[in-house]
């Protein structure tokens, strides 16, 4: 960053003296926007003290089909960087990048180096076999990746060193900061990390469903796995053939949870649930309920493990 320097003009008849004060006023600040709230966490976190990242993707939105809006457009135009899940997650976002933001470094955090990826599981009911690898540094997925990297916290802390790293390139005076808050964010995750592995130690093994494959990187990261989802991870309309099977396994297993979620069709859930002994639970990965800002990723962490125990 630029650092910039508050001049005091004191004028002394016709003589004119310019004063420069460093290091009282910070202009230049990068100007960075994020896809959804995870990401505008993620980034608010390494920024603190520094500045606050524009948001695409508002809470309550789902990111799989949302309409960009003019000032969406205007911060894409101005952003010096952008950081985004991925093209998976959020397609329509692909094409904007493109035109609105041909000046900015973009940065695709589910194909950054070290993060973890997963494919999209297969089936109205899942395998328990892991395919979880690390992106190399030149490695291209040639599979459907699934894109809710962000609920395997390791992805979260991997992610901090990810954005001070690009902050740091275009803003080097405050790279100190940067990873000062890196140490912090991981400490925290690291600290939610060690509440949720007790919040859910009593349920691993328990058999419950999802509304759409969206909790694998956290069902995995804690040994918790979901039994099958009623849609696909793309969030597509089941078909009555995939209901009909996702009702038989909740019968046969005798199931004590479907989780729905609140920007989803509820009625879905209640026919799943209609006349078996599982209990209906909204559970929300993208954070529809909480306040945004530094402590927002680790909140949804935490919600998320809290309303899976509750119901458990």
């Amino acid at each position: 960053m630029i650092t910039s320097r508050l001049m005091i003009k004191t004028t002394l008849g016709t003589a004119i003296c310019g004063l420069w004060l460093s290091g009282i006023v910070s202009a230049d600040v990068p100007q960075v926007t994020t896809d959804i709230p995870v990401t505008h966490s993620l980034v608010t976190r390494v920024m603190a003290g520094i500045g606050t990242p524009d948001l695409i993707v508002n809470r309550g939105a789902s990111p799989h089909d949302y309409s960009l809006r003019p000032s969406n457009a205007a911060s894409l135009e101005a952003a010096d960087l952008v950081f985004w899940i991925s093209s998976e997650l959020t397609p329509w976002l692909e094409g904007a990048l493109k035109t609105l933001a041909a000046d900015a470094k973009v940065i695709e955090l589910m194909d950054t180096k070290a993060s973890t990826v997963l494919p999209f599981r297969e089936g109205t009911t899942f395998e328990t076999h892991s395919h979880r690898h690390k992106h190399d540094e030149d490695e291209h997925a040639t599979v459907n990746i699934d894109p809710h990297g962000w609920l395997d916290p390791d992805n979260g802390k991997t992610w901090l060193d990810v954005i001070a790293t690009e902050l740091s390139k275009i803003d080097p005076e405050n790279t100190d900061i940067y990873f000062d808050n890196v140490s912090q964010g991981k400490t925290d995750i690291d600290a939610v990390i060690s509440e949720i592995d007790a919040t859910l130690a009593t349920f691993r093994g328990t058999n419950f469903i999802v509304y759409h494959d969206a909790y694998q990187y956290f069902e995995r990261r804690f040994d918790v796995l979901a039994a099958g989802s009623i849609s696909m991870g793309d969030v597509s309309d089941p078909s009555p053939a995939r209901i009909a099977e996702i009702r038989q396994t909740v019968e046969e297993l005798d199931m004590t949870c479907v989780f729905s979620e609140p920007q989803f069709n509820p009625e879905l859930v209640a026919t799943v649930v209609d006349g078996t002994k599982a209990r209906a639970r909204v559970i929300d990965p993208l954070g529809t309920r909480l306040a945004l800002g530094a402590d927002f990723y680790l909140n949804l962490l935490r919600n998320i493990a809290q309303t899976m125990a509750s119901c458990l």
